[in-house]
């Protein structure tokens, strides 16, 4: 449930879980981006999967790889990042809304 406080909103975990919409999740993700290469790497999946509070993150962040890396680059771009969504609920502990 998104709490509206003046002009911002904040996702607030619900069931064990933080909710937002997918281009919140987006956006989220990209904060881990360092390098600014507009990419993720398992190293930045894995920052953003400890972040979420998630256990087990270097093997979490190596399955997100698998699902979302569809050409085998090692990177999840911006045209892949769609394909990271279930994973993102099921793994990383969040309840998206499209």
């Amino acid at each position: 449930m998104a709490i509206r406080g003046g002009d911002t909103a904040r996702s607030v975990p619900s069931g064990g879980k933080n909710q937002m919409t997918v281009d919140e999740f987006k956006n989220w993700l990209m904060k881990f981006d360092v390098d600014k290469d507009g990419r993720i790497s398992r190293k930045e999946l894995r920052r953003a999967v400890r972040s979420s509070g998630g256990l087990f993150s270097g093997w979490k962040s190596g399955r997100g790889m698998v699902e979302a890396d569809a050409d085998g680059s090692g990177f999840i771009d911006e045209q892949e990042i769609d394909c990271l969504l279930d994973f993102a609920e099921t793994s990383m502990g969040f309840k998206l809304y499209y």
